[in-house]
């Protein structure tokens, strides 16, 4: 891998590209949570015992919840005791396959519904274990039940998926700073502040507090670009945009742009590039949650982010509660009374049996049971959807999309619910939707598939992550034909569409794609310079015109910056492999396909890749060798068994 970095990162295609660089300038710095509260009394108050500012803690008697007393627990294959001596914790494990090792507790997560524990498994690296303590219920149970791996599948809690340097850290910290060496396959990782605290969401402190103490005095030159104030992220009244994209840098699936966690008021296109409702499987059909995919891609969804909710109207952002209980949060505005701030809601009673037919104060009477249907992670952690969706039994039929009425009528049927519905709301609607065409583009669709793509992705009325995400599902069935009719996409005003716009080019003529896409190299949102230039990489025998060149230069910079920011993971190894197959560097594809496979030995695409290119080069023993590595870690698989029916004998 450290060679794949060098070749391809530093050097480039026909070594014309320099080493990213650091942007100039630098932040204010951060000064912790403790030198706000002087001024700031109530939101500390606030904040203080949150799920944010516990978010990630020391191990002591007043933050450890579980139980450590000498407990021992059988978790499928693994033998796990529980201690605590001389104020340390530890957790002696002894794995399926008979090795035993104590560790100690370095690092307390979570406070509700349940916690979680880590373990440094080498100098600076920390684990995530996979055993848990549910603080409701008062015990521990197995986060993954279904599994029961050793210590060398990359599955496995001492594995690169539950690493904490790189997954989890950086929504639990304040100003955290990953720093993987990947030299050393190792992390010098580093935060201003353990857990999530002010300067979290309002950005580095020192500033303010300077103006603060002498408000009069124009610090404009000694720290440009940041608000009167000294901030460098503000939360103006009408713009609540701003306040959604701070939230959304944690409360969202997503991957790095960058390897710095973003300074709060960076745009989120700038720092990530968001999942999409497509073909991982991520979301049902319907946009629904499906695996974790946090907040802010189903929110994007829904009409209440379109007419200008923010996350605080109905979030204490300091306390991290509602604002009110029950039906109460929804009633703000849901109401005969209805709220000035958003004229097209229709004032009425919403919190009635005549709307939601059930019982006053029952279940069923409860607006997030209907539409905030709840997914259970973390075996049980319930988390709502934000996209209030109004449910559509008929939809659950045709595309196998969740259904909240099922929740409760667990004996019933779709087809029962749709005309329990029908028969109090004739009215219903029940016209077309984007469900019943990504259902069939997840699958491979029909020859209608990509039209109706296409009128989705061109709904203005339509949420920019669905348009977005019709665009993603319509580039398996595009054609050199059909790239004129994607090019409208390029401009669209929401970086989510420019970005998924692009890759839709591939099948354009190479003059064409260049002059379509070299623009958006100098688009203002990262995530969409990136996407350009990774595809103009792709063809790389052609010259990029002048007046691109500079932009373009910047772009690889940024590709560069985007791969070494996810080094650690074995899909960003799979990204780096592409990037370097893409430039027709061999040595540097091998190189990364290898680390992907030595971080993850489960990861069989990266193992088939290297013996494919390795066959390529009529480096058939190497091959063999490999494919022998390949098959001891991953016996049985067809895929591998395959391949070493098709390559040639030593």
């Amino acid at each position: 891998m450290v060679l794949a970095l060098a070749v391809l990162c530093f050097a480039g295609p026909n070594g014309r590209f320099a080493a990213a660089q650091t942007p100039e300038g630098a932040a204010p710095g951060y000064i912790g949570s403790e030198a706000c509260a002087a001024c700031h009394r109530q939101e500390t108050s606030d904040w203080s015992g949150s799920h944010h500012a516990r978010a990630w803690q020391s191990p002591a008697p007043d933050t450890v919840l579980g139980d450590f007393s000498g407990r021992q627990v059988t978790f499928g294959g693994s033998v796990v005791r529980f201690s605590a001596q001389g104020g340390a914790y530890s957790v002696a494990i002894t794995e399926p396959d008979g090795t035993r090792a104590v560790h100690e507790i370095t690092d307390v997560v979570g406070i509700a519904p349940l916690q979680q524990y880590l373990v440094e498994t080498a100098p600076g690296r920390k684990q995530a274990l996979d055993f848990a303590w549910d603080v409701a219920g008062g015990r521990w149970y197995d986060l993954y039940p279904d599994q029961d791996d050793l210590p060398a599948d990359g599955l496995h809690w001492s594995g690169p998926y539950k690493n904490w340097n790189a997954r989890c850290a950086v929504c639990h910290a304040t100003g955290y700073d990953k720093n993987y060496l990947p030299q050393s396959h190792s992390y010098q990782s580093s935060q201003a502040e353990v857990g999530v605290g002010c300067e979290a969401c309002h950005g580095p402190g020192r500033a303010h507090a300077e103006w603060a103490g002498a408000p009069d005095r124009d610090d404009a030159a000694v720290w440009p670009g940041l608000s009167a104030s000294g901030l460098t992220a503000t939360f103006p009244k009408d713009d609540p945009e701003a306040q959604i994209q701070v939230c959304a840098g944690c409360h969202s699936r997503r991957s790095a742009l960058t390897d710095e966690s973003p300074v709060p008021g960076t745009s989120f296109h700038d720092s990530y590039e968001l999942a999409l409702v497509d073909a991982d499987r991520l979301y049902h059909p319907d946009g629904a949650i499906r695996d974790e995919v946090y907040v802010y891609g189903s929110f994007l969804q829904s009409k209440m982010y379109r007419s200008g909710v923010r996350c605080s109207d109905c979030h204490n952002p300091h306390s991290a509660r509602l604002k009110a209980e029950g039906n109460a949060v929804c009633t703000q505005c849901h109401s005969p009374a209805g709220n000035t701030r958003f004229p097209s809601l229709k004032p009425a009673d919403y919190d009635s049996p005549d709307h939601h037919f059930h019982a006053q104060g029952s279940q069923g009477g409860q607006c997030r049971n209907c539409h905030m249907k709840a997914q259970l992670y973390m075996g049980i952690d319930e988390r709502s959807d934000h996209a209030f969706r109004i449910p559509r039994p008929d939809l659950a039929a045709q595309t196998g999309a969740p259904l909240a009425c099922l929740d409760c009528h667990a004996d019933k049927d779709a087809g029962w619910a749709d005309d329990a519905i029908l028969a109090r709301f004739p009215d219903a609607d029940r016209g077309p939707h984007f469900a019943q065409v990504f259902a069939h583009g997840e699958t491979g669709g029909d020859g209608e598939t990509l039209d109706r793509l296409f009128d989705i992705a061109g709904d203005g009325d339509e949420a920019a992550i669905i348009r977005a995400s019709a665009l993603r599902l319509a580039a398996p069935h595009m054609r050199q034909a059909d790239t004129e009719r994607a090019a409208s996409h390029l401009g669209a005003g929401d970086a989510l569409i420019r970005a998924a716009a692009i890759p839709l080019q591939r099948s354009a003529s190479a003059s064409d794609r260049l002059r379509r896409i070299a623009p958006l190299l100098e688009d203002p949102a990262r995530s969409v310079r990136i996407a350009a230039a990774k595809e103009l990489l792709q063809t790389p025998d052609i010259p990029v015109p002048p007046e691109y060149q500079g932009p373009y230069r910047q772009g690889v910079r940024e590709i560069q910056e985007w791969l070494l920011a996810n080094a650690d993971f074995p899909e960003g190894q799979l990204a780096l492999a592409g990037t370097a197959l893409a430039l027709r560097n061999i040595p540097a594809a091998l190189a990364a396909f290898a680390e992907a496979a030595a971080q993850d030995p489960q990861l069989v695409d990266a193992w088939v890749m290297q013996v494919r290119l390795l066959a390529a080069q009529n480096r058939i023993l190497a091959a063999r060798e490999t494919l022998s590595r390949a098959m001891a870690a991953n016996p049985g698989d067809v895929r591998l068994l395959s391949l070493d029916l098709e390559l040639p004998a030593r």
